[in-house]
Protein backbone atom coordinates (compact mmCIF):
# COMPACT_ATOMS: atom_id res chain seq x y z
CA UNK A 1 0.00 0.00 0.00
CA UNK A 2 2.49 1.89 0.87
CA UNK A 3 4.23 1.74 -2.67
CA UNK A 4 1.37 2.68 -4.26
CA UNK A 5 0.63 5.64 -2.50
CA UNK A 6 4.68 6.41 -3.11
CA UNK A 7 3.97 6.06 -6.98
CA UNK A 8 0.77 8.23 -6.74
CA UNK A 9 2.12 11.35 -5.01
CA UNK A 10 5.39 11.11 -7.75
CA UNK A 11 2.74 11.50 -10.33
CA UNK A 12 1.51 14.95 -9.12
CA UNK A 13 5.32 16.77 -9.48
CA UNK A 14 5.25 14.99 -12.78
CA UNK A 15 2.71 17.01 -14.04
CA UNK A 16 3.28 20.12 -12.12
CA UNK A 17 5.72 20.38 -14.97
CA UNK A 18 2.93 20.10 -17.66
CA UNK A 19 0.33 18.23 -18.78
CA UNK A 20 1.63 14.01 -19.46
CA UNK A 21 0.12 11.42 -21.52
CA UNK A 22 0.07 7.93 -20.02
CA UNK A 23 2.92 6.44 -21.33
CA UNK A 24 5.12 9.52 -20.28
CA UNK A 25 3.73 8.36 -16.55
CA UNK A 26 4.83 5.33 -16.18
CA UNK A 27 8.12 5.52 -17.80
CA UNK A 28 8.72 7.90 -15.38
CA UNK A 29 7.06 5.76 -12.53
CA UNK A 30 8.62 2.91 -14.08
CA UNK A 31 5.54 0.51 -14.30
CA UNK A 32 3.16 -0.49 -16.67
CA UNK A 33 0.58 1.31 -18.19
CA UNK A 34 -2.11 -0.55 -16.41
CA UNK A 35 -0.78 0.30 -13.37
CA UNK A 36 -0.15 4.18 -14.31
CA UNK A 37 -3.94 4.22 -15.71
CA UNK A 38 -5.48 3.18 -12.09
CA UNK A 39 -2.97 5.41 -10.60
CA UNK A 40 -4.50 8.56 -12.74
CA UNK A 41 -8.09 7.04 -12.53
CA UNK A 42 -7.58 6.87 -8.73
CA UNK A 43 -6.12 10.97 -8.66
CA UNK A 44 -8.88 11.94 -11.05
CA UNK A 45 -11.73 10.67 -9.04
CA UNK A 46 -10.51 12.58 -5.87
CA UNK A 47 -9.86 16.06 -8.31
CA UNK A 48 -6.53 16.05 -7.86
CA UNK A 49 -5.97 15.24 -11.68
CA UNK A 50 -7.57 16.35 -14.58
CA UNK A 51 -7.67 14.33 -18.23
CA UNK A 52 -8.03 16.77 -21.65
CA UNK A 53 -9.33 16.12 -24.06
CA UNK A 54 -6.08 15.26 -25.98
CA UNK A 55 -5.93 12.41 -23.35
CA UNK A 56 -2.91 14.04 -21.61
CA UNK A 57 -3.36 14.59 -17.83
CA UNK A 58 -2.60 17.82 -15.87
CA UNK A 59 -3.11 18.90 -12.59
CA UNK A 60 -6.74 19.00 -11.22
CA UNK A 61 -8.62 21.98 -9.42
CA UNK A 62 -9.50 20.38 -6.44
CA UNK A 63 -5.51 20.13 -5.94
CA UNK A 64 -5.18 24.14 -6.24
CA UNK A 65 -8.77 24.42 -3.97
CA UNK A 66 -6.62 22.39 -1.58
CA UNK A 67 -3.33 24.19 -1.76
CA UNK A 68 -5.35 27.39 -1.20
CA UNK A 69 -7.17 26.56 1.53
CA UNK A 70 -4.18 25.04 3.56
CA UNK A 71 -2.73 28.17 3.16
CA UNK A 72 -5.37 30.36 4.42
CA UNK A 73 -5.35 28.07 7.62
CA UNK A 74 -1.67 28.15 8.28
CA UNK A 75 -1.07 30.24 11.42
CA UNK A 76 2.19 32.14 11.23
CA UNK A 77 2.17 33.09 15.11
CA UNK A 78 1.46 28.99 16.15
CA UNK A 79 4.26 28.17 13.49
CA UNK A 80 6.87 31.10 14.67
CA UNK A 81 6.31 31.20 18.35
CA UNK A 82 8.84 28.31 19.70
CA UNK A 83 11.01 29.94 17.29
CA UNK A 84 10.55 33.09 18.96
CA UNK A 85 11.07 31.86 22.17
CA UNK A 86 14.09 30.46 21.14
CA UNK A 87 15.61 33.42 20.08
CA UNK A 88 14.63 35.03 23.06
CA UNK A 89 16.19 32.87 25.92
CA UNK A 90 19.68 32.82 23.74
CA UNK A 91 19.70 36.67 23.61
CA UNK A 92 17.35 38.05 26.00
CA UNK A 93 15.77 41.13 24.14
CA UNK A 94 12.13 41.53 23.36
CA UNK A 95 11.58 39.51 20.43
CA UNK A 96 8.47 40.73 18.11
CA UNK A 97 6.84 39.02 15.08
CA UNK A 98 4.44 41.33 12.89
CA UNK A 99 2.00 41.35 9.61
CA UNK A 100 0.64 43.74 7.30
CA UNK A 101 -3.29 43.86 7.23
CA UNK A 102 -5.36 46.72 5.60
CA UNK A 103 -2.75 49.55 5.60
CA UNK A 104 -1.56 48.59 8.85
CA UNK A 105 1.22 46.67 10.17
CA UNK A 106 0.34 45.12 13.43
CA UNK A 107 2.75 42.97 16.22
CA UNK A 108 1.05 39.65 16.77
CA UNK A 109 3.24 38.04 18.86
CA UNK A 110 5.58 39.10 21.44
CA UNK A 111 8.15 37.35 23.92
CA UNK A 112 9.48 40.26 26.81
CA UNK A 113 12.99 40.58 27.35
CA UNK A 114 14.46 39.01 30.56
CA UNK A 115 15.53 42.23 32.05
CA UNK A 116 13.12 44.27 33.93
CA UNK A 117 13.37 47.56 31.18
CA UNK A 118 10.08 46.71 29.33
CA UNK A 119 8.72 48.32 26.33
CA UNK A 120 5.19 49.64 25.48
CA UNK A 121 4.41 47.71 22.45
CA UNK A 122 0.95 45.25 22.70
CA UNK A 123 0.18 42.35 20.77
CA UNK A 124 -2.69 43.72 17.98
CA UNK A 125 -1.38 47.32 18.14
CA UNK A 126 -0.42 48.73 14.91
CA UNK A 127 3.51 49.68 15.36
CA UNK A 128 4.96 53.09 14.23
CA UNK A 129 5.11 52.34 10.19
CA UNK A 130 7.74 54.69 8.81
CA UNK A 131 9.71 54.04 11.65
CA UNK A 132 9.79 50.13 12.54
CA UNK A 133 11.89 47.59 11.35
CA UNK A 134 9.13 44.92 11.10
CA UNK A 135 7.02 47.61 8.60
CA UNK A 136 9.78 48.21 6.57
CA UNK A 137 10.63 44.52 5.85
CA UNK A 138 7.01 44.14 5.01
CA UNK A 139 6.22 47.31 2.92
CA UNK A 140 9.51 46.81 1.05
CA UNK A 141 8.01 43.77 -0.68
CA UNK A 142 4.98 45.07 -1.62
CA UNK A 143 4.75 45.73 -5.76
CA UNK A 144 6.80 49.18 -6.25
CA UNK A 145 3.94 50.96 -7.43
CA UNK A 146 1.86 50.08 -3.89
CA UNK A 147 5.21 50.88 -2.09
CA UNK A 148 4.80 54.23 -3.68
CA UNK A 149 1.13 54.69 -3.00
CA UNK A 150 1.30 54.01 0.08
CA UNK A 151 4.22 56.11 0.81
CA UNK A 152 2.45 59.75 -0.49
CA UNK A 153 -0.40 58.77 1.65
CA UNK A 154 1.78 58.16 4.98
CA UNK A 155 2.03 61.11 7.93
CA UNK A 156 6.01 61.21 8.74
CA UNK A 157 5.74 62.47 12.69
CA UNK A 158 8.93 63.22 13.80
CA UNK A 159 9.37 60.92 16.77
CA UNK A 160 12.97 61.67 17.18
CA UNK A 161 15.68 63.32 15.33
CA UNK A 162 16.17 59.92 13.21
CA UNK A 163 12.59 59.53 12.31
CA UNK A 164 12.30 58.83 8.47
CA UNK A 165 11.32 62.49 7.28
CA UNK A 166 9.39 62.32 4.25
CA UNK A 167 8.50 59.46 1.42
CA UNK A 168 10.89 59.97 -1.21
CA UNK A 169 13.48 59.39 2.36
CA UNK A 170 11.01 56.20 3.17
CA UNK A 171 10.83 54.73 -0.15
CA UNK A 172 14.95 54.90 -0.24
CA UNK A 173 14.95 53.43 2.89
CA UNK A 174 12.35 50.89 1.62
CA UNK A 175 14.89 50.38 -1.46
CA UNK A 176 17.60 49.79 0.86
CA UNK A 177 15.51 46.86 2.82
CA UNK A 178 14.50 45.10 -0.56
CA UNK A 179 17.89 44.57 -1.59
CA UNK A 180 19.51 43.97 1.71
CA UNK A 181 16.87 41.72 3.21
CA UNK A 182 17.02 43.35 6.69
CA UNK A 183 15.69 45.94 8.45
CA UNK A 184 16.47 48.38 11.69
CA UNK A 185 15.08 50.65 13.38
CA UNK A 186 17.78 52.52 15.30
CA UNK A 187 16.13 55.02 17.61
CA UNK A 188 13.70 56.10 14.87
CA UNK A 189 11.03 55.87 17.14
CA UNK A 190 12.09 55.71 20.62
CA UNK A 191 15.80 57.34 20.80
CA UNK A 192 16.74 54.99 23.76
CA UNK A 193 15.74 51.93 21.38
CA UNK A 194 16.90 49.72 19.17
CA UNK A 195 15.31 47.00 16.49
CA UNK A 196 17.33 44.84 14.13
CA UNK A 197 14.70 42.85 12.00
CA UNK A 198 14.44 40.40 9.48
CA UNK A 199 11.67 38.91 6.67
CA UNK A 200 9.15 35.68 7.28
CA UNK A 201 8.74 34.55 3.48
CA UNK A 202 6.16 31.82 1.90
CA UNK A 203 6.65 29.15 -0.29
CA UNK A 204 6.10 31.97 -3.03
CA UNK A 205 8.83 34.01 -2.16
CA UNK A 206 6.61 36.52 -0.57
CA UNK A 207 7.19 38.55 2.78
CA UNK A 208 4.24 37.29 5.19
CA UNK A 209 5.02 37.94 8.33
CA UNK A 210 8.58 40.38 9.95
CA UNK A 211 10.36 39.36 13.20
CA UNK A 212 12.50 41.51 15.28
CA UNK A 213 14.53 41.96 18.50
CA UNK A 214 14.86 45.25 20.39
CA UNK A 215 16.49 46.14 23.45
CA UNK A 216 16.94 50.05 25.06
CA UNK A 217 20.47 51.59 24.83
CA UNK A 218 20.95 50.99 28.57
CA UNK A 219 21.31 47.33 28.00
CA UNK A 220 22.90 46.95 24.77
CA UNK A 221 24.31 49.36 22.49
CA UNK A 222 22.64 49.39 19.01
CA UNK A 223 26.18 48.26 17.44
CA UNK A 224 25.95 45.62 19.95
CA UNK A 225 22.38 44.73 18.95
CA UNK A 226 23.56 44.83 15.46
CA UNK A 227 26.03 41.28 15.95
CA UNK A 228 22.83 39.70 16.27
CA UNK A 229 21.57 40.30 13.00
CA UNK A 230 23.56 36.92 11.49
CA UNK A 231 20.82 35.05 14.34
CA UNK A 232 17.71 37.12 13.59
CA UNK A 233 18.31 36.13 10.19
CA UNK A 234 18.88 32.17 10.75
CA UNK A 235 15.68 32.56 12.86
CA UNK A 236 13.25 33.90 10.44
CA UNK A 237 14.89 31.51 7.65
CA UNK A 238 14.08 28.70 10.15
CA UNK A 239 9.99 29.80 10.76
CA UNK A 240 9.74 30.28 6.81
CA UNK A 241 11.54 26.80 6.23
CA UNK A 242 8.52 25.68 8.51
CA UNK A 243 5.90 27.59 7.06
CA UNK A 244 6.64 26.91 3.68
CA UNK A 245 6.75 22.89 4.63
CA UNK A 246 10.38 22.58 3.16
CA UNK A 247 11.88 20.99 6.39
CA UNK A 248 11.15 20.30 9.49
CA UNK A 249 11.42 23.12 12.58
CA UNK A 250 15.24 23.20 13.26
CA UNK A 251 16.37 25.36 16.37
CA UNK A 252 18.97 28.05 14.74
CA UNK A 253 21.03 28.92 17.67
Amino acid sequence: MSQTVDRALSILPLLAEGPADLGQVAERLGVHKSTALRLLRTLHEHGLVYRQSDQRYRLGARLFALAQEAVENLDIREIAHPHLVRLNETCGHTVHLAVYEDSEVLYIDKVESRYPVRMYSRIGKPVAITVAAVAKLLLADLPEAERRQLAEKFDYPMYTARSTPSASAFLKELATVREQGWATDLGGHEESINCVGAPIRGADGRVVAAMSVSAPNVVVTADELLTLLPLVRRTADAISREYSGKTPAKDPA
